[in-house]
């Protein structure tokens, strides 16, 4: 039997970054899938504060070379890859000097979220599959980690769900107690009809806080988790009212198992569909 493909897709993954529940987790679940006896791929942004050379990070020039169009202006897309430590897994990182070369992740030394998280967000979801394609490796499942992987199951869903790559592809989306304070631009809505979007996709965007967005992913997700051991109250009834497959918290050192066994449920109820 063919081996079934899991992309995770990662705002941050340790070691390159691993201060944070979405970075321990996104760096366990990988390994534990791939033990488990599934395909993986994993991605994150090269953000500026990665050390390259203590991580060993060098350019895939095959896959680098591509411009993604983001509010009608052309960004260069460069790809990455490095190896975790005795985990036999590499990570690809999604790399633009525009968007990724401040030495900072999503915001400043003062606290203040960048005001362009919404179209380095674009960027990112948007350059990993093209990336993916262009390794012509379709995943099963893609399993997104953290708001700014947020609109990638819009994207799949939506612009890219007849493409051979990703038309039966399953999203899982997990929900972290990690946000943001400030809302994206007012210009965003304008931005992903930019982008293709018709303006009943992307009704749930019409306001830009972290919660919105959140909604958003779990209304086009075929399944969520709760990554964090709290999330917002408003995030658990949304999935509630949705009723979307539901994957409740799991501790970084137990989640492996209940997560692969999650794959597997949304892998058969496509099949039995």
């Amino acid at each position: 039997m063919e081996k079934k493909r899991v992309l995770f897709i990662s705002q941050e993954i340790a070691p390159f970054l691993s201060q944070t529940d979405i970075a321990q987790v996104a760096r366990k679940l990988p390994q534990g899938i791939q033990e488990s006896g599934k395909e993986i791929r994993a991605f994150m942004p090269r953000f500026g504060c990665i050390n390259e050379r203590r991580h060993q990070l060098h350019e895939v020039i095959r896959l680098s070379g591509m411009n993604l169009i983001i509010n009608d202006v052309d960004h260069p897309l460069i790809i990455k890859v490095a190896s975790v430590p005795q985990a036999k897994i590499q990570v690809y990182f999604i790399d633009n000097e525009d968007f990724f070369k401040r030495k900072a992740t999503v915001c400043n030394d003062k606290g203040d979220y960048f005001e362009d998280n919404d179209e380095r967000a674009m960027f990112f979801g948007r350059g990993v599959l093209e990336t993916v394609k262009k390794l012509g490796w379709k995943p099963d499942i893609i399993h997104c980690h953290g708001w700014m992987t947020a609109l990638t199951p819009l994207y799949i869903k939506k612009l890219y769900n007849n493409d051979p790559h990703f038309e039966d592809t399953k999203v899982v989306y997990s929900i972290y107690d990690e946000g943001f304070n400030k809302n994206w631009d007012t210009n965003f809505h304008n931005k992903l009809k930019f982008d293709g979007f018709d303006e009943s996709d992307i009704e749930l965007l019409k306001d830009t806080d972290f919660v919105a967005l959140n909604k958003m992913a779990i209304n086009v997700s075929d399944g969520v988790v709760q990554g964090s051991e709290n999330i917002h109250d408003d995030l658990l009834s949304e999935i509630q009212t949705t009723g979307t497959p539901f994957l409740e918290y799991f501790s970084e050192e137990s989640c492996v198992k209940p997560v692969d066994e999650f794959y597997d449920q949304i892998i058969e109820e496509l099949v039995e569909n």
